[in-house]
């Protein structure tokens, strides 16, 4: 787990804890709005809550750990969803996860060197009327193919 360096963040982070501090029960609401604030859940920053909070740093990162929403690593500046629902998967959502990942550089639920993208797939997008489809940073992307995928990600470079 890394620890970030988030010192222009850490005032207002302080507020998010100071507004629950003593409240153990608070903590996923306090987990939410500093991974809102700052992007991520680094050591640093679990410490800090869980200091304020009247917790342990291991109960903080046993809820981190536990959820999928919650993440220790920084994200890239686009987050691309790639749906992997039925419509999305039986027409060819994973020739176009694979195509992005490879002309990316990275791995699925990483974040390219350049921190500009962090490839995720998902279970389901709800927008199937458009399979195969994946998301860029909320903005719905449909009917695609490996190439028409990546002209779209090279349009937020």
């Amino acid at each position: 787990m890394e620890t970030c360096q988030c010192e222009a963040k850490w005032e207002e982070l302080e507020k998010i804890i100071d507004a629950h501090r003593g409240q153990p029960s608070a903590l996923i609401e306090v987990l939410h709005q500093s991974q809102e604030l700052v992007g991520y859940l680094p050591r640093n920053v679990q410490a800090a809550i869980a200091d304020g909070l009247g917790l342990s740093l291991s109960q903080v990162y046993s809820v981190v750990s536990f959820y999928n929403y919650f993440t220790t690593k920084p994200k890239g500046k686009y987050q691309v969803s790639v749906c992997m629902g039925t419509a999305c998967f039986v027409r060819g959502a994973p020739a176009i996860l694979e195509r992005l990942v490879k002309e990316l550089g990275t791995k699925v639920g990483d974040t390219t060197a350049d921190g500009k993208f962090t490839i995720n797939q998902v279970r389901c997008l709800g927008c199937c009327s458009l399979a195969p489809a994946m998301t860029v940073n909320q903005k719905a992307h449909g009917r695609l193919t490996p190439d028409t995928a990546l002209k779209i990600l090279k349009e937020y470079q």
